[in-house]
């Protein structure tokens, strides 16, 4: 896999696999835990998702800042590595239960994204901006992928054995470390790196950074606060007269304006040449926006489908083996006093606290008759956060296949170009989500739980569309960014993505308004059969900026 390809690709490939098992073994548990009623801080649906939207969000916002500090001031090196470090610090700190605490370790942790993520990913395209290794860059940011991926499996295991002995205190602990381990590695390969890490300092035509700091970054401080502040029209539904659903929804929104606006401005600021490009790299920004809105749904709405709509129950010799190594949980079926949800699965409150009851655990609400345990009965069922394993499981499997697939076409000089198969990722990632639509109804709108095959077709399928879209929006970042705002870009991509995760979880706050809830899998088809009509809209000139540019 390795051959014709860089020295310093292994390195950056185990780096990336260990940072993303920290970040994803800590997004697998996050809304477990807030939702926890005896041990978490037993927040409802919306509550959760709404936290868990704006903390994804603000994680990839931040790497604008971050790639621009890289390019100019501290160089690759030096941000991959802070990151790093603030990022193990707060995965450390988030399991200590104290929403003040749990607040300043989610900041660290956006912080410290900032400075990784961009920085590892325009690292490994200078590698391939050498004329030897151009060839090999879509191939390169799959394999890359892959790492993200192989890191994303393992660590909901490790997550789910350390929450069942220890508590959810162990279990991020454990994603900690894994952050640290992709620090050393990424260290241990730094004789590999060369020239490659060094910032390119200020460019003619750039703006000073006091001047993004003035015009920017204070402005988007400004906007957010107003955005907090400023209210709507009350209604009986709205209450609280938020205009997007909740304050920090609002904020972030109105945070996001001056940072949109500074990206509008390099295009028109731009020298002749370098127009086209980026305005290309604008308009894939904006499209792929609503693909993550659906794709980031798998650490709240599908997490929560995993754990309420989903039959975990583990029998027989997988029982055996999950139990051994701690993998599932004993439910005993008899009466005890338990937190109180609607036929919905919505947690009821009375002036902020859980009302409890006598009655069954929750998991049994929605078991079919025939197949309850009799009374006093104990079963085992598997750790839900295991589910967020099935996408980088696919991965894993799928992208050996895509790349061959593209080698193939590639050798024949028939591969499409990269818009191309970002337009081809959006329509297959459109049809996964038919795939949720039919799980309702095998389930009767969850009044009986359905097999966790419906989530891995969801995610096999999704998967195919991600792979053609997610490494390649890396590499066409790469491919088209000028020289001298490369990490700029690549920050904007994020950007596009950290809209596109708050509305995520915009979209996940939503399912509990939902009766019946093929309607809400019905309304995320809908955006992403619109982007993919955008999309191919855009095609035929996106393709032509390409080929101008000599790249495919």
């Amino acid at each position: 896999m390795w051959k014709n390809h860089p020295k310093a690709l292994p390195f950056l490939f185990l780096s990336e696999m260990w940072e993303r098992f920290g970040y994803y073994l800590m997004i697998g548990i996050f809304t477990l835990y807030l939702k926890d009623v005896e041990t978490g801080f037993a927040m409802t649906e919306k509550e959760a998702s709404d936290l868990y939207g704006t903390f994804i969000a603000l994680v990839f916002l931040t790497p604008f800042i971050g790639g621009l500090v890289a390019d100019r001031y501290w160089g690759y090196k030096k941000s991959i590595i802070i990151g790093g470090i603030l990022m193990g610090i707060g995965y450390m700190m988030m399991g200590i239960h104290d929403k003040t605490i749990l607040y300043l370790a989610m900041t660290l942790v956006i912080v410290g994204n900032g400075f990784f993520k961009p920085n590892i990913s325009t690292l490994l395209g200078n590698f391939y901006s050498e004329e030897k290794y151009k060839e090999q860059k879509d191939e390169g940011y799959n394999i890359f992928y892959m790492g993200i991926n192989v890191g994303a499996f393992i660590c909901n295991f490790f997550g789910a054995v350390f929450e069942n002995l220890f508590g959810w205190t162990a279990a991020f602990m454990v994603a900690g470390v894994g952050m640290f381990i992709g620090v050393l590695v990424f260290v241990l390969g730094t004789k590999h790196y060369g020239d490659k890490t060094a910032k390119k300092g200020t460019q003619p035509g750039d703006m000073p950074f006091s001047k993004i700091v003035l015009f920017i970054l204070f402005p988007s401080v400004v906007f957010g606060i107003i955005g907090w502040l400023i209210k709507g029209v009350a209604s009986d539904s709205n209450p609280e007269a938020f205009i997007f659903g909740s304050d920090s929804t609002d904020a972030f929104i109105f945070a996001c304006i001056p940072v949109v606006l500074f990206y509008s401005s390099l295009y028109f600021r731009a020298k002749t040449d370098e127009k086209r490009s980026i305005g290309a790299l604008l308009a894939i920004f904006a499209v792929v926006i609503l693909f993550w809105a659906v794709f980031k749904l798998n650490g709240s709405a599908l997490n929560n489908w995993g754990d309420k709509y989903t039959d975990r129950e583990v029998s027989g010799l997988a029982k055996d083996i999950t139990d051994n190594i701690k993998l599932t949980k004993e439910l005993e079926y008899k009466r005890d006093s338990v937190a109180v949800y609607d036929n919905a699965f919505r947690i009821q409150k009375v002036n902020g606290e859980v009302v409890k009851e006598v009655n069954y655990p929750l998991y049994f609400r929605n078991v079919a008759p025939d197949k309850l345990p009799k009374e006093g009965t104990k079963i085992s069922v598997w750790a839900s956060n295991l589910s967020q394993s099935i996408n980088p499981f696919w991965v894993i499997v799928l992208t050996p296949l895509v790349v061959a697939f593209f080698t193939f076409l590639r050798s024949r000089k028939k591969e499409p170009s990269t818009p191309t198969k970002i337009a081809f990722g959006l329509l297959i990632s459109a049809l996964s989500v038919l795939v949720m639509v039919f799980a309702v109804k095998a389930g009767n709108n969850g009044s009986e739980k359905v097999s966790v095959l419906w989530l891995f077709a969801n995610y096999g399928v999704i998967t195919i569309g991600e792979l053609l879209l997610s490494p390649m929006g890396l590499s066409v970042v790469s491919k088209l960014s000028p020289v001298n705002i490369t990490s700029l870009m690549m920050g904007g991509w994020f950007l596009a993505t950290s809209i596109g995760n708050k509305l995520s979880g915009v979209l996940a706050s939503m399912w509990d308004s939902y009766d019946n809830k093929a309607d809400f899998f019905w309304v995320n088809f809908g955006l992403l059969l619109f982007a993919t009509m955008l999309m191919f809209a855009l095609l035929k000139q996106l393709n032509a900026i390409m080929r101008e540019r000599g790249i495919n």
